[in-house]
């Protein structure tokens, strides 16, 4: 049985994004419901699968990010508005019996991601 996990790094500062707000949807027909609201631990990672097993299915899914109060609660000065802010990382499940590793790599100027497993 497959799982959906995700982790956050702070590439700005060399480290995990602790206490990071996490939300994650599913979306169909364009209409986004709330599965799961949690935050990273101090290793940047969530405790506990954000999905699993019969849970996980295939479909189109939204992980979003509180990326920008991560940095204000670090003393980042940035712009108002935040040029990052909520990250949203929209993505896909095809074969819920596979892992499914979403990670967000952050700064207050830049993110990117990758699937992992």
């Amino acid at each position: 049985m497959g799982k959906l996990s995700t982790h956050v790094l702070d590439t700005a500062h060399g480290r995990p994004a602790a206490h990071v707000a996490v939300e994650l949807y599913a979306v169909t027909d364009g209409e986004r419901r709330l599965l799961v609201n949690t935050s990273t631990n101090i290793d940047g990672r969530c405790d506990a699968p954000l999905l699993e097993g019969d849970a996980l299915q295939a479909g189109r899914y939204e992980l979003v990010f509180a990326a920008g109060d991560y940095f204000a609660a670090h003393g980042v000065a940035v712009a108002e508005p935040r040029f990052i802010d909520r990250v949203t990382i929209a993505f896909g499940v095809a074969d819920p019996g596979q892992n499914y590793h979403v990670p967000l790599v952050v700064t207050p100027w830049s993110y990117s991601t990758y699937r992992g497993s």
